[in-house]
C-alpha cells in the first residue's frame, strides 16, 4: 500500500542537518522492508528491492543486523527474516507508554461485556497505529495486530481523532494520504472526508464502516490531553452480519464516549499533580 509520502521524504531530506546519520536511516530501510504478509521471509535481493538500497550497502546492513541480532538467516537457507530481538523495540515503546497502561483496563471491560473487538490506536503523520488490541468472540480480522497501520481518514478512530485537530491539520493529513481504496467502499473524495471529520466533531464520536475491511463497523471515540488535542482513540470493531450501522451508533458509541473520557480525565488529573 502506498504510504503517500514520497514528497515528505524527498522534503525531509533537503532539510536534514549535518546531525543527521544517513546510514542509521539504512539499517532501518531495511528493518522496515520485512513488513507485510508476503515479506516474512526475503532473500538479499529482495531486502535489496523493498528497501530500495543497492545489493552492496545491503549486504552489509544484513549482515550488521545479523551480528546483533535484529535480522536472522534460516538455517541451510538463503532466506532472512526478523529475529525476536527485533520486537524489544515496539514492546519497550508500549511498556513506556502510560496511554496503552491507561486505556487497557477499559478496553478488557468493553471486550468481555459486549463480547467485540476493542482497539486503541493513535495517529502517526496520516495513518494510525494499532497500540493495543483485545479480540472479542467475533474477530474480523485478525492481521490487525498491535503495530499495524492504516490511512487515518479510512479509519474511525483516525477520523476521531483529527476531529479534534483544528481544520489546517485535518487538511494535511487528508492531503498527505493516497487515497486508494482499500475496498469497494472505500472512501476516497477529499471533500466527503473532510465533512465526516467535522461531523465526527460535531456529535463526538466518529464511525465507519467498509473502510479498511469488508462487513466491518466501527465506533471511535477520542482520547485528549489536558490541552485538550487529541492522543489517541478508543475504537471498537463489530461484523456487519450482527450488526447495523445504525444499531451500532446507538450501542457502541455511549461505551467509546465513556472509556475515551474517562481515560482523558486521567491523564489531566497526572498532569496537573505531576
Amino acid at each position: 500500500m502506498d504510504s503517500g509520502n514520497e514528497g515528505n521524504g524527498l522534503r525531509t531530506r533537503r532539510e536534514r542537518s549535518s546531525l543527521f546519520v544517513g546510514s542509521v536511516e539504512k539499517a532501518f530501510q531495511v528493518l522496515e522492508a520485512f513488513h507485510g504478509p508476503d515479506r516474512r521471509l526475503m532473500s538479499m535481493a529482495e531486502i535489496a528491492r523493498a528497501a530500495d538500497l543497492d545489493r552492496s550497502a545491503t549486504q552489509r546492513l544484513v549482515h550488521t543486523l545479523e551480528q546483533l541480532g535484529y535480522i536472522r538467516r534460516l538455517p541451510d537457507s538463503a532466506m532472512y527474516g526478523l529475529a525476536p530481538k527485533a520486537l524489544g523495540l515496539s514492546y519497550n515503546y508500549l511498556r513506556s507508554n502510560d496511554l496503552v497502561e491507561r486505556a487497557s483496563p477499559y478496553l478488557l471491560d468493553i471486550s468481555r461485556t459486549l463480547g467485540e473487538t476493542a482497539n486503541l490506536q493513535e495517529l502517526d503523520g496520516h495513518e494510525i497505529v494499532f497500540l493495543a488490541r483485545f479480540p472479542g468472540q467475533h474477530l474480523i480480522n485478525v492481521d490487525f495486530g498491535v503495530g499495524y497501520r492504516l490511512p487515518a481518514v479510512y479509519t474511525a478512530s483516525g477520523i476521531a481523532i483529527l476531529s479534534k485537530l483544528p481544520e489546517a491539520q485535518r487538511l494535511e493529513v487528508v492531503r498527505a494520504t493516497a487515497l486508494n481504496p482499500i475496498t469497494p467502499f472505500t472512501e476516497t473524495d477529499p471533500d466527503k472526508l473532510m465533512t465526516a471529520i467535522r461531523e465526527a466533531g460535531e456529535r463526538g464520536y466518529a464511525v465507519a464502516m467498509n473502510q479498511t475491511v469488508v462487513g466491518d463497523i466501527s465506533v471511535a471515540a477520542a482520547i485528549t490531553d489536558h490541552r485538550g488535542l487529541p492522543v489517541g482513540a478508543i475504537n471498537i470493531s463489530v461484523p456487519s452480519t450482527r450488526w447495523t450501522l445504525e444499531t451500532a451508533q446507538a450501542k457502541l458509541a455511549p461505551h467509546v464516549q465513556v472509556a475515551a473520557m474517562s481515560i482523558s480525565q486521567a491523564k489531566r488529573m497526572s498532569f496537573q499533580t505531576a
